[in-house]
């Protein structure tokens, strides 16, 4: 992997992981190869074992009382770190939000403005931040990017993962019709309009087809298991992959929702 030189780059950030629920449950393979990207380039790596769901469900269901509790866990747990960095831009971008749950000028408000300012999402991190260029390693096989909406619309992640895609040996990606459009996962929107949502999935599984690609990529689990499941039981062929499996070259074991 390769960076480009700077005051951060030159150094060895200690980062704290931010594992997410979807990855510690049904994707560890997702927080490992998270760890590896950000260990090729030169970080220190913590996972601590006390951090908790980062609230969004909670938060979105105007439950602001307990997404204020969890958000207290996180903040306490995390604090010490240079940066905080996870593989889900629905969670990163929960944790920016942390200030709107305390009252500006308390001290927790305060805290919750230090976590909100040095958490990232993993392939911004290593772009913008780091400003890594390429990575090392291979995938046989034709990518289509599915752009998460946490993602893309609250932190900005559209280019990042595509750039260093680029540098991927062995990969050739193909853009779909409408990457940049929900796959009806959307939290707690695919349990309260379960119809709405299998439409909004079906369309995206109909673009993935019409694109071509052998192998789908995006940057959250919700969105991966929401579209692997789709496919899975549509009997598609195409492969689902987290886009950091992908670039840290953990492609052996069996792809999300074993869709093949």
């Amino acid at each position: 992997m390769t960076s480009a030189s700077g005051p951060v780059a030159s150094g060895k950030p200690r980062v704290g992981l931010f594992v997410t629920c979807l990855a510690d449950l049904f994707r560890p393979s997702v927080a490992f190869a998270t760890v590896k990207l950000l260990e090729d380039v030169g970080c220190t790596v913590e996972a601590p074992a006390v951090q908790t769901c980062c609230g969004q469900p909670a938060f979105n269901s105007g439950d602001r009382a307990d997404a204020r509790a969890l958000a207290e866990a996180v903040i306490a747990a995390f604090e010490g770190y240079e940066f905080v960095v996870g593989p889900s831009g629905s969670c990163i971008g929960m944790l920016r939000h942390y200030p709107e749950l305390f009252e500006p000028g308390s001290p927790w408000h305060g805290r919750a403005e230090r976590l909100a300012a040095r958490s990232h999402e993993i392939v911004s991190f290593l772009v913008d931040v780091l400003g890594v260029h390429g990575v090392n390693a291979h995938y046989a096989g034709t990518v289509t990017y599915h752009d998460s909406c946490s993602g893309l619309r609250e932190l900005g992640v559209k280019a990042q993962p595509r750039a260093l895609l680029a540098t991927v040996a062995g990969l050739s990606l193909t853009e779909m019709t409408d990457s940049e459009v929900c796959c009806g996962f959307g939290g707690t929107f695919c349990i309260k309009y379960p119809e709405i949502s299998n439409r909004m999935v079906s369309d995206k599984i109909a673009n993935i087809a019409a694109s071509g690609a052998d192998t789908l990529l995006a940057g959250d689990l919700g969105c991966l298991l929401n579209i692997g499941g789709k496919l899975k039981r549509e009997g598609s062929p195409v492969r689902v992959w987290h886009v950091a499996e992908v670039l840290a070259g953990m492609t052996d074991g069996a792809p999300i929702g074993d869709a093949r």
